[in-house]
Parts: structure tokens; sequence; C-alpha cells
């Protein structure tokens, strides 16, 4: 899926309406709108939706779905909540039989309406609701009654910065021309409920944001052939852990392996060479030929930072990861791919972590453009910029059960043996952190990163046998 800025939308609206009247594109949205209200009433006649509705395109959407319901035997009620309103929506709404109510009436019967349709605000609105409209939608997020929003929940940013302030939370959002980043970016993508996007002819451009999906992760992934050898699969050499943190390399070994890395090499501190060994033993500790690096997970206070220089001039394909990314000097390429969460973004960045958080998207094509490299940065939205490239990447989300200590390090041996078997590093990246996501979501729960990473292989089977048939 595709997700797009405000702005965009905006002038492919403008370019969409030299050549289509404005209330034809109004009525597309307003049928499509309407079709997805009466699957959710799953066709019930004499259903009742009440319609919260403000004065812009957003209530006159809501307004003529309304008409079309009302022509199903649906009974249509609409609050109004601001100054003025769409007028030939409501003209429409009142001549096909709907009914006014006021603040009052709406809350004191909510638990009553099968559907509430959310019409306040679109794209082009401030953040946040002023009352009562506020207290309506706060009743609405703890009732039972399903919200459909028009376009985007009202009172929720359209794109980042996303904001702390009152919104509604919908069950379904209906959305027209082509995805906001809000439905696709956490953590105002949960707010949207479902996300039905409908077509009304808009022509867009490059998209700001590409999600991936599972099948796309599948499609991705390399898988051996008849030809293959443990070479052709990719060697992956791992410079991670220390004495202080042997456990990073136990980690980063078992995601390298358990990713079907056709060798792993371990050229880390010998003090920690044992441990990766004894729990892996088909691990080789000697130096040699690599086709791919992972360097600086659990590296702790290293000294010797001219071991990350000396590695970038070789030009291997290289993963950079938690401690390693405070020795990143100098340009960097694209074939080079960074893996900080926030905090570490922010360090590499020069800013404080809220200018990370507020606007995720912004800070990681920026580190892009100014490291040079591939980016990954990690998170509750799992984002990759590449250099020179305007689309970021966005990983198959997974549960918040994976945000617990040594999941990076696991990641960034997945992606250095996807590295080592030729993909690019932002596939590498956005496949290999998507796989861990979905492995996740099929296992629930407080499982420790080094007992996920073991689901790992049944997973990539499974996309291979799927393959052949």
């Amino acid at each position: 899926m595709d997700g797009y800025r405000v702005a965009d939308i905006r002038a492919a609206e403008q370019a969409a309406f030299l050549a289509v009247d404005p209330d034809v594109l109004m009525q597309r949205a307003a049928a499509g709108l309407a079709s997805a209200i009466l699957r959710r009433l799953d066709g019930a006649y004499g259903a009742r939706v009440l319609l919260v509705v403000g004065s812009g395109n957003n209530g006159g959407d809501a307004l003529f779905a309304g008409v079309r319901l009302a022509q199903r035997g649906v009974q249509v009620s609409c609050w109004r909540t601001g100054t003025g309103v769409h007028e030939a929506g409501w003209a429409a709404l009142r001549a096909a039989g709907g009914r006014a109510v006021d603040a009052a009436e709406a809350l004191a019967s909510l638990e009553n309406w099968d559907v509430v349709v959310d019409g306040v605000a679109g794209i082009g609105s401030r953040p946040g609701l002023d009352e009562p409209v506020a207290t309506f939608a706060q009743a609405c997020r703890t009732s039972a009654v399903p919200v459909v929003a028009v376009d985007l929940p009202s009172g929720l940013a359209p794109e980042p910065p996303f904001v702390d302030a009152p919104h509604f939370t919908a069950d379904l959002t209906v959305t027209f021309g082509g995805y906001k980043l809000c439905q696709l970016l956490q953590p105002a993508a949960q707010e949207c409920g479902v996300v039905e996007l409908v077509d009304i002819g808009l022509e867009l451009g490059v998209p700001d944001v590409q999600c991936w999906e599972p099948d796309d992760v599948a499609a991705a992934w390399p898988m051996p052939d008849a030809n293959t050898d443990k070479y052709t699969r990719g060697v992956v050499g791992l410079d991670t852990g220390s004495p202080d943190y042997p456990g990073a390399a136990v980690l980063g070994t078992a995601g390298a392996t358990h990713a079907g890395a056709g060798m792993v090499r371990y050229l880390g501190p010998p003090a920690v060479a044992g441990r990766v060994l004894d729990a892996f033993p088909n691990v080789v500790a000697a130096p040699g030929r690599v086709q791919a690096l992972v360097i600086g997970s659990g590296w702790g206070e290293r000294k010797d930072g001219k071991v990350l220089a000396r590695a970038m001039a070789t030009g291997v394909p290289m993963v950079i990861d938690a401690d390693g990314l405070r020795h990143l000097a100098g340009p960097g390429r694209p074939s080079v791919l960074l893996t900080p969460h926030a905090g570490e973004l922010a360090f590499l960045l020069g800013c404080d972590r809220t200018t990370v958080t507020d606007d995720p998207l912004a800070a990681v094509r920026r580190a892009a453009e100014e490291t040079g490299c591939t980016v990954l940065l990690k998170g509750a939205t799992q984002y990759v910029a590449t250099p020179g490239e305007a689309t970021v990447q966005v990983a198959v989300p997974g549960p918040s059960w994976t945000a617990q200590a040594g999941s990076g390090d696991v990641l960034a041996g997945i992606c250095g043996a996807l590295l080592a078997a030729g993909l690019p590093a932002a596939s590498a990246a956005v496949v290999g952190a998507s796989a861990q996501a979905m492995i996740a979501a099929e296992h629930p729960g407080p499982v420790p990163p080094q007992e996920m990473v073991r689901w790992l292989p049944d997973l990539i089977a499974a996309w291979g046998s799927a393959q052949e048939t």
C-alpha cells in the first residue's frame, strides 16, 4: 500500500477538478462510503445511522452517503456540529427523509444508533476537536457503537507529527483517492481501524511511503535452487559482542543462521567465540571470505573504532548496529545498512529523541541523505530510507511484544544473511524486519528473541512451498 502526504492528495484533487466536476468526485466518494456502511450494517432494513457532520466536504460526503442509505430503508439522523453545512447535501438528505438532531440527543441516544458516521473534519483541518464534539467522540470510544470515519477520524493528524489531541477512534475508515499517512503509520493507524480505499479517479505521483504486505515479503525472500551451494546462499561475517555483552554475538548468530545463511563466520573477540560455538557448532570462528558483514551489536565501549573504517573500505555490504553506530564517520554508501532505534538515530542526527519520535518519517529520510547509507529505523512502525529515493519503505507491522532486549541483535543477523544472499540493503532491511514481525504475530506473547527466531525456518519453508505450487 502506498501512502501520501496531504499536499500530494490536495494537488491530485486540484488536477482532477480541472477534468471532472467536483460534485462528481463527491458522489463517487459518497457511493463508496454508503456501500461500506451498508456492508457494516449487513444491509439491515430499518437500521439507525447517525451522521455527525461538519461544514466541509467530509460532511458533504457523509450527507450524500446518508441519502443513499435512506433510499435503502435506513433511518438516517444528522447532527450538524458547525455553524455551516454542505447545503446541497443537507437539502438532499432532508428530501430523502433524514432528520436533524442536536448534540444532546446525539449523545443521549448513542447506544441506540447502529452506526455513527464521523464526517466532522477532513485532511485540511487541525488536530483536535472542539466541544461538544470532543465529549461525543470520547463517549463513542467507550461505547459498543461502531464508528465509520469519512476519510480519516476527525481530530486525528493526517500525517506526522501525530499530536495527542481529542479525536474519534474508528472501527472502519473509508478513505478516498489514496491512503493517508495516519492510516498506515503508528500510533495513528490504530485509531483508524480497518481502512477501505475508494477510488475516485485521482492521479497520484510518487508515494511518500510504501507499506509492504506479507505476500511481498514471501516473494522477496531469497530461496535456494538446484544449483545453490553454501557460497551462493551467502557467507556472512559477524564482528559482534564483547566480554561484557556476549549475548549480542549469540543472538546475531541465531538470526543469521535461522535466516538461512550458507555460512556464518564469527569474527568477534576470541573471548566470545566459545559462547557462540557452544550455541552454534556450525559457525566458523576463523577469518575468510564473506559476502556481508554485521558489526557493532554488543560492542560496548570498544576502543578500536578503526575496525569499522577498515570494514567500510572493503566495499562489502554490511549492517552497522547498536554500538557500532557511534563509530560511523565519513561518507557511507547505500549498501551499508544502519539499524538504529529512535535514540540512536537522534545521536546520528545530533538532535533530541523527541525530534525523531515526533516525525520518524522525516528523521529516517534525513539520516539516509546525511550518512549516504540505507537506514532502518526500528520501532512500532519500522521505516527504511535509501539515499536519493523519495519513497520510504515500511515493514509489515507486528505486536509490541517484540520490543525487548535482544530483538535488534537478532534482526541485525537476519539482515546480514539477506545481504549476503544478494538482496539490496533496503530490501534486506524491510524483508528482515517484516519476517521478524510476522513470526511475532503468529506467536504472540513474551517470547524471548532467541526462541522467536527458531520459528523463522518454518516461515521460510512455508513461503518456499507456496512458490513451488
